[in-house]
């Protein structure tokens, strides 16, 4: 508990502490920095299911950090990927992970809330982020209940209606909703007609809940405004489709969502940066909005940890924007095509079978299987290496120490130089003490996903989030400029 009489300071606050918010205060404090998360929620319980599952590249991350066990021992494995429906089996991609999870969002934030409780962050529950100033050393965060935080940054975790993006004065250009649907859970007196329905608009579906209930999801006959609907428009709703209510009564959870598409024109703005759905919002068309969030805090987190501690300069951070900024605006893409694919007019229905056709082609389901996964994720880092800006695979080593798997040496979100060649080939430096340089044996091939072989390199800089920062091929040609641009120059403290 924080005395309400005086200002509580901390490093980094993150507002919302949802999926995003909670991987960024996990990320964080794995780097020592002192986090702290407010959130309007008294407890981490959700009153409703919320999204689905995870992709491959989020349960490699969660891998990453010694956790992924928590989820799969929960969820049920499944190949998840699709297009509008569509399948798209990964299950021979070069991953250990070549499959999804299927787990309730309530079940992915008890998990998460979890492993964060067991690290040292600083909860503030039941208030929100009320307004915020920033100044040359900091920034001062007003919570709802006349509480005040100091902090070096404000992280907005919260939502697509984010306040933090509003009072920072960050566009949200986009695509304005043209359809809206009703998600609700409730009770259903008299037996539902099962399963996926399409309309002319889009895709309507009735599934059963684990607690009994019926999982509704509605495509409603005109757009719809605000995330508050009635039970009467659910029953109206439910009869324009149906023809029938079934009888739907006492919903635990009624909201709305439309595929309106938008994005943050930057993702910083002085001290305030954004992540999640603060960052971007669309329809939840290929299950990816929980997903990238969680990645998008993953590729903040070490950079914001550097920046505070300072070992890296301010304009680290610039790298954040123009790397995650891609990857949200190629989804808002993708759920903007599979939105259209899913409405059921006959022109939309012969396209969607010529697409789907497409899709069943091996190379054109390799690409797309690889982009709905997350596993096709690639920073521009320049020309060099198929695996530069890529993600590191979980390759099974051998070490001084016995056998190691890549991913074991990222729990900690520490950098490492993988050294494949001759022991002790390479001379860290002032670096010794941010890098860790792990010599190593491998005996097998490198792959990746869609592009499959590549050349074996002789060491790899791996950094915190998993992904390629510099690739060697028997010298040390540009390694200290990618430990600078990465880790801080040589004199940092």
């Amino acid at each position: 508990m924080h005395d309400g009489s005086r200002r509580a300071e901390h490093a980094v606050v993150i507002a919302g502490g949802g999926p995003t918010g909670l991987m960024l205060a996990a990320e964080l404090a794995l780097a020592g920095v002192d986090v702290a998360v407010v959130e309007r929620r008294e407890t981490q319980a959700l009153p409703s299911s919320r999204a689905g599952g995870l992709h491959a590249r989020t349960i490699e991350v969660f891998d990453q950090r010694g956790v992924a066990e928590r989820f799969l021992s929960e969820g049920q494995v499944a190949q998840v990927a699709g297009f509008s429906f569509i399948p798209l089996d990964i299950s021979d991609f070069p991953t250990r992970h070549n499959y999804g999870l299927a787990l309730w969002q309530k079940h992915i934030e008890r998990i998460l809330a979890d492993w964060v409780g067991e690290l040292p962050v600083t909860f503030y529950r039941g208030v929100e982020v009320r307004g915020f100033s920033q100044d040359d050393a900091g920034i001062d965060v007003a919570l709802s209940d006349g509480r005040s935080l100091r902090a070096h940054y404000l992280a907005g975790c919260d939502g697509g209606r984010s306040l933090v993006r509003k009072q920072a004065g960050i566009d949200f250009p986009g695509w304005e909703a043209s359809t809206s649907y009703l998600i609700a859970e409730a009770e259903m007196t008299e037996e539902p007609a099962w399963g996926i329905r399409r309309g002319e608009k889009g895709v309507n579906a009735l599934g059963k809940r684990e607690d009994g209930n019926v999982g509704i999801v509605l495509v409603e006959p005109h757009v719809g405004t605000g995330d508050e609907p009635t039970l009467q428009e659910l029953r109206d709703s439910l009869t324009a489709v149906y023809g029938t209510d079934f009888g739907v009564r006492n919903p635990t959870w009624l909201s709305r969502f439309t595929d309106m598409a938008r994005q943050a024109a930057s993702y910083r703005k002085g001290r305030v940066l954004l992540a999640g759905d603060a960052a971007h919002v669309h329809a939840p068309a290929g299950g990816q909005g929980l997903n990238i969030g969680v990645q998008d805090a993953v590729n903040l987190g070490w950079k914001l940890a550097q920046v505070v501690r300072g070992i890296s300069p301010e304009s680290l951070l610039d790298t954040y924007q123009a790397e995650r900024h891609p990857i949200a605006a190629r989804v808002l893409r993708l759920t903007l095509a599979q939105t259209a694919l899913g409405r059921g007019d006959d022109r939309t229905e012969a396209l969607r079978e010529t697409v789907s056709e497409l899709l069943g082609m091996d190379e054109p389901r390799r690409r797309y299987a690889a982009m709905m996964s997350g596993l096709d994720v690639h920073y521009d880092l320049g020309e060099s290496h198929p695996l530069l800006g890529r993600r590191m695979p979980d390759l099974d080593l051998i070490t001084e120490t016995g056998p190691q798997r890549v991913f074991a040496l990222l729990h900690e979100a520490r950098p490492f130089l993988l050294n494949l060649g001759v022991p002790g080939a390479f001379d860290l430096g002032p670096w010794a003490g941010r890098v860790r340089q792990i010599d190593a044996r491998y005996e097998g091939a490198w792959e990746l996903p869609v592009l499959g072989g590549v050349a074996s390199p002789t060491a790899v800089l791996v950094r915190p989030d998993g992904y390629v920062a510099w690739v060697g091929d028997g010298a040390d040609r540009g390694l200290r400029e990618a430990l600078t641009t990465w880790f801080g120059p040589p004199a940092a403290q």
